[in-house]
């Protein structure tokens, strides 16, 4: 049965070839794979299951489906064991070893050392992965997996997760299978943050569940995404789509969207043995949790990002020396989406925005919908400009007074220049100011001035 599965594995790859793409495809699935087989030889693998002992169920369907993978020459195998070499009674927790390295043509090796394997010992699973990360060559030409075998949870006071998260990130294997030899269901929790979980209650579930983990590492997973609009309709493309590996957060995958004329969405290979959150880089973002991939197949994945236009106009803008900003805020939590530049046209999520223009002073737009595949235009008038020449340095500050004559601090005066020029918006003022050398309060001096659009207004002071 194994020689057929990885005989038929072999073969799905070539459905997968796009013979009219000319180009190389830059993110590729590695071709050759090396697959370490983890397997507990603890003391508890001598438990009756079945008609025989869990061991040696294990040993003979792992013999069967190490000689299946003779016929395939991009796989490589190796096997560490643990709890093999010393007496439960010593608890040793440094009990491990990799039996057979990594190598060309090393099943007849692996099969005859899993046949003289006899458990005695404890459980140091956090300490096994950690020397695992020594048994795969250094090939970023290869993609690193291992599958547990084990019949019990950690014994030796190690953090497996741990070991396991911090090897993922650098990216010394993949997310590990773990399969569990009639285990109760309450382990897969534990076993949940190591891997990817799979209880094999009977020797039949055993066999199917190892059958499985071989497909997803050797099947091939491409994914289709359709970007929907506000319609349904997948129009949307040329947005970057990132796969996040659900379990250390890092971007495993990075496409910028294509769709073809026809309107179809591109087709992207993916490793299947890991699982994703799908983030559509839209300004804000949009992200799908856990997305659900099938391993060894196509995948269709559908996410509504409906998008439009934002473009905010102002004449004379370049009057503000350093430009004027604008920025996107999240309209529930006030969170700055964006900055924009006046006169930039930006695409966003269509939704309803909060709009800030950094003039002087500044100008909120509290509800701004940008709608979708349209161009949302906000106008702000034309700045004037207000000359200030003062006689002497001092302490000065400009405050706008409202229609019903309170007043809003705006900004304060360069306390060691003498002229200054400063671009505001149309309305009305104050300036507030004492000279450095005045000696009081009360020679304070107050003007009040009227700013209209491509004005300029000359002040003097004292």
């Amino acid at each position: 049965m194994f020689k057929t599965l990885a005989y038929s594995l072999l073969l799905v790859g070539f459905f997968y070839s796009n013979l009219a793409e000319a180009q190389v495809a830059k993110q590729k699935v590695p071709e050759k794979t090396r697959i370490l087989f983890l397997l507990d030889a603890s003391g508890s693998m001598l438990a009756p299951w079945e008609k025989g002992l869990r061991m040696n169920v294990a040993k003979e369907i792992l013999s069967d489906l190490v000689d299946s993978l003779r016929i395939n020459p991009k796989v490589e195998l190796a096997l560490r064991v643990y709890g093999h070499q010393y007496h439960r009674d010593k608890q040793n927790c440094e009990d491990t070893r990799l039996e057979i390295p990594f190598g060309v043509g090393n099943h007849d090796a692996m099969i005859k050392r899993i046949a003289v394997l006899r458990p005695q010992g404890t459980t140091p699973l956090a300490f096994s992965l950690e020397k695992a990360a020594n048994d795969f060559p250094s090939d970023p030409n290869a993609r690193n997996i291992i599958i547990i075998i084990t019949d019990g949870i950690e014994s030796c006071d190690g953090d497996p997760c741990a070991v396991s998260l911090a090897l993922q990130k650098k990216r010394i294997f993949l997310r590990p299978f773990v399969i569990g030899l009639g285990m109760d269901r309450q382990y897969e929790e534990q076993f949940a943050c190591l891997g990817q979980f799979f209880e094999a209650k009977d020797v039949r579930s055993f066999q199917r569940v190892l059958n499985k983990a071989l497909g997803q590492t050797l099947g091939k997973t491409s994914v289709s995404v359709n970007l929907q609009d506000h319609e349904g309709q997948a129009t949307e493309k040329d947005v970057n789509i990132s796969f996040i590996n659900s379990f250390t957060g890092e971007a495993q995958y990075d496409f910028v969207h294509y769709r073809y004329p026809s309107g179809q969405a591109d087709s992207v290979e993916i490793d299947g043995v890991l699982s994703y959150h799908l983030q559509v880089n839209t300004i804000p973002p949009v992200r799908v949790a856990n997305v659900n991939i099938i391993p060894g197949r196509h995948n269709e994945i559908s996410v509504k990002a409906p998008q439009g236009w934002l473009e905010v106009k102002q004449t004379n803008h370049t009057e503000y020396r350093k430009g004027v900003q604008v920025l996107l805020k999240n309209k529930k939590t006030g969170a700055i989406e964006n900055i924009q530049w006046i006169p930039d046209k930006i695409k966003y999520l269509a939704g309803t925005y909060e709009v800030e223009a950094l003039t002087t002073p500044r100008i909120v737009f509290d509800e701004v919908e940008i709608s979708p595949k349209q161009t949302t235009t906000l106008e702000i008038p034309a700045p004037g400009l207000l000359n200030i020449n003062m006689a002497v340095t001092g302490i000065g500050s400009v405050y706008e007074i409202a229609p019903d004559g309170r007043q809003r601090w705006i900004l304060n005066l360069d306390e060691n220049l003498r002229l200054q020029s400063i671009p505001i918006q149309p309305g009305q003022y104050k300036i507030v100011f004492r000279a450095h050398k005045a000696l009081g309060s009360k020679f304070t001096e107050i003007q009040n001035v009227n700013i209209t659009s491509g004005a300029t207004v000359n002040i003097k002071l004292f």
